[in-house]
């Protein structure tokens, strides 16, 4: 928003400078989902919670005790030392830190690694696309605060991050880290839950190999898989009531045990019995962490779905329903094997009572389902998030749910992930096997998260030095301590996600590293005004009925691929708009502060730039809507425009304004016209051999492969024409 008032009260004077002058005063701030919610709100939103979040991390007890005694339980007082550590991982690292920390550091209610980067990229100038306008501050959603001019530690952090390139390369390199991981964790975490749920019918047909066991998961892989394009509309209600009863039964079967077999294993609460471990077992107990720290396995959804809940919601249903239960699990389970130590390698199943084993296997089976599409939707929203850094191909984000706006399918995405899914179950036949893989996913999330909190505390938050060195240093060590000993299982199956996700960053910021030479190429190449002017003043230049609409990628500047356009076709529409889709780091940007509009040239041209800005949560509205809204916030742009002239000529303006609406709406009856930039990307001459197959090959090949603009821009096909044209970068 900008209106400037000078001059005497009997004559003022006001000064236009873009259409949302009036605008951002008319919105209030969008809330999120659950953003100031009632207690019975919060209840509700609670039990929502329950489905869509603690599947992952609520199933883990299918598997933990397992992978963490691949070879057995040599001394019974391990089973302490491995309990009290699972203990304090669920507290120190789940509990403490992501419900007590993390939670706050949201983005307008959304969370998640990107929501992070995000954040951070509001308060520094950290993105690598020079596309920031001063009207974006503007809106609502953005609520930024520049650092206290008192506070020169927040002021010295933003300095060094807009100044260093290499400060931005690694925040930008760690954040696709993060999101390379997600999508290995929606990779494993069918893989594993799945088979982990599954192999428990061996309990009742012992006759089933382990290579039928694994036939069966693939077969519900595949359905689960095949499903997805429907959606999960209802997800919250439907999946809730199953997660709690699983919770109720893993919490019952947990108090069974203990009453049952060994109460004494209460005894863990004393950390001393993970002193005594290391002590006893040395690096058999480092090497072991790599099992135990998969009791947290999804504990960062509860941050990653913040947008769909609220603060609140999720650290009442936390510590009121997910703590309590698998808390009660894990010491009954211990309590079991203290008893029966050789079944540590099928616990879960051979410590639950025979008359509840077929009750709790179809429940286990449902759960395992639901923990993997709460992964796979998590995994679908990280990604459709990342469009808008530029960081991967348009293609097409279809949103499955009108009720909850993190519900996403990516066609493509979704046959790969599911592809993968089942190689990595028929590859490594067990769940620990399986495991070794998954603990990198879950700690490289973790200790990503902590390094951009960091930064939060250090820019945003401008908490004192030693809260921000307590933080970065006991997580951080924690983190790292489970990291490296994950990293020992390297040769075992860790290399899975460590190659997975190198791919995937290198395909990313191929892409990315692209995307920003094309657009600082664009923006070398504007046309100027005067060239412009003479384009269409030639004499073979006819302007046609209708109204075209030039998607590019600048938000300033007439695009280079406009005089190729009326070189190749000679006409330009009676209305003609430059148009540019635009992502601000904000989770929403409400609809009235959806456009920016300004004039090109004098107003006999009928050309207009028009900035359409989404924020990385929002869905592009289909085609008949967008064109109408569009033409709505034209006309007003136009009014607004006559309106804020010099008072002595208010009138006649207001008169021109009124033909020149009219004149639109003639031409939008006409038709709509969108026209699109076809760029091939080439390697310049004397490139590197590396730029050349980053390039050439590379991007290339995504370009082809995947990129499919016009319908991640909800453009129909018999209203598109595309203009070939070539940059060399």
């Amino acid at each position: 928003m900008s209106v400037e008032a000078e001059g005497p009260a009997d004559a003022e004077t006001l000064v236009r400078r873009d259409s949302l002058y009036s605008d951002a005063e008319k919105v209030s701030v969008d809330k999120h989902h659950g953003s100031g919610a009632s207690w019975r709100q919060t209840l509700q939103l609670a039990f929502q919670s329950i489905g869509v979040v603690y599947g992952d991390v609520g199933t883990s007890p299918l598997y933990v005790y397992s992978s963490t005694f691949p070879h057995g339980i040599k001394h019974r007082d391990d089973l302490l030392g491995v309990l009290s550590l699972i203990l304090y991982t669920f507290s120190l690292l789940a509990m403490l830190k992501y419900v007590f920390i993390v939670l706050y550091a949201n983005d307008n209610g959304d969370g998640g690694t990107f929501a992070l980067y995000s954040l951070i990229s509001r308060y520094a100038r950290i993105r690598m696309v020079p596309n920031q306008q001063a009207e974006d501050a503007s809106v609502s959603n953005y609520r930024i605060q520049e650092p206290n001019s008192q506070l020169r530690r927040a002021q010295w952090v933003k300095q060094k991050l807009e100044s260093s390139n290499a400060a931005k390369i690694a925040l930008f390199t760690i954040t696709i880290l993060g999101t390379a991981m997600v999508m290995g964790d929606g990779t494993l975490t069918p893989a594993i839950s799945v088979l982990s749920a599954v192999s428990g019918i061996r309990e009742k047909a012992p006759n089933l190999t382990q290579s039928q066991v694994v036939w069966i998961s693939v077969a519900i892989l595949f359905l689960l898989f095949s499903v997805q394009r429907l959606g999960t509309d209802k997800v919250g209600y439907s999946f809730a009531p199953i997660i709690s009863v699983w919770f109720l039964l893993i919490a019952g079967t947990g108090v069974y045990n203990l009453a049952t077999h060994d109460i004494t294993v209460l005894r863990a609460l004393n950390p001393m019995y993970i002193v005594e471990y290391f002590a006893r077992n040395g690096k058999e107990a480092w090497v072991s962490l790599g099992g135990v720290i998969l009791c947290i396995t999804g504990a960062e959804a509860m941050f990653a779905d913040l947008g769909h809940f609220n603060i609140r919601a999720i650290q009442l249903s936390f510590n009121f329903i997910l703590f309590p239960s698998v808390a009660l699990c894990y010491m009954g389970q211990a309590s079991y094997l203290r008893k029966f130590p050789e079944n540590v390698g099928d616990t879960f199943y051979k410590s639950i009572p025979a008359p509840m084993f077929w009750p709790t296997f179809i429940v286990a089976i449902f759960a395992a389902i639901i923990a993997s599409q709460a992964m796979l939707s998590g995994a679908f929203a990280i990604l459709s998030k990342a469009l808008s850094l530029g960081c991967f191909p348009r293609v097409e984000v279809v949103h499955t749910s009108k009720k909850h706006a993190g519900q996403v399918y990516i066609p493509e995405v979704n046959f790969l992930i599911g592809a993968a899914s089942i190689v990595v179950t028929l590859a490594f036949q067990t769940t620990t096997n399986i495991g070794n893989a998954y603990g990198i996913c879950v700690v490289t999330v973790f200790s990503i998260t902590t390094h951009l909190m960091t930064v939060v505390m250090l820019l945003i938050w401008k908490n004192q030095m030693i809260y921000i060195v307590a933080f970065y240093v006991v997580f951080g060590l924690a983190e790292f301590l489970y990291l490296s000993s994950i990293l020992s299982k390297f040769a075992e199956g860790g290399y899975l996600p460590f190659c997975f996700s190198l791919v995937l960053m290198a395909l990313m910021a191929t892409w990315h590293y692209v995307h920003v030479h094309r657009y600082w190429y664009e923006l070398d190449h504007v046309v100027p005004a005067a060239e412009l002017t003479a384009l269409l003043g030639r004499h073979d230049v006819r302007r046609v009925p209708g109204m075209g609409l030039l998607y590019s990628e600048l938000v300033q500047g007439i695009p280079p691929v406009f005089p190729r356009l009326v070189d190749k076709i000679p006409s330009v529409h009676a209305v003609f708009v430059f148009m540019s889709i635009k992502n601000l780091p904000i989770p929403r940007v409400a609809p009235p502060e959806r456009f920016i509009f300004r004039r090109v040239g004098p107003a006999k041209h009928r050309m207009f730039r028009c900035v359409a800005r989404y924020g990385y949560t929002d869905q592009i509205e289909g085609t008949k809507e967008f064109s109408a809204f569009l033409l709505d916030r034209l006309k007003m742009f136009i009014e607004e425009e006559a309106t804020f002239d010099d008072h002595v000529r208010r009138g006649v303006q207001v008169a021109a304004a009124e033909e020149e609406k009219r004149f639109i709406d003639v031409e939008a009856e006409h038709g709509v016209v969108y026209l699109m930039g076809e760029a091939d990307v080439a390697a310049a001459a004397g490139s590197s051999v590396m730029k050349k197959i980053v390039v050439n090959c590379v991007y290339n090949f995504l370009r082809n492969n995947l990129s499919d603009s016009h319908k991640a821009l909800s453009i129909p096909k018999d209203q598109l024409l595309k203009v070939g044209i070539t940059y060399e970068i």
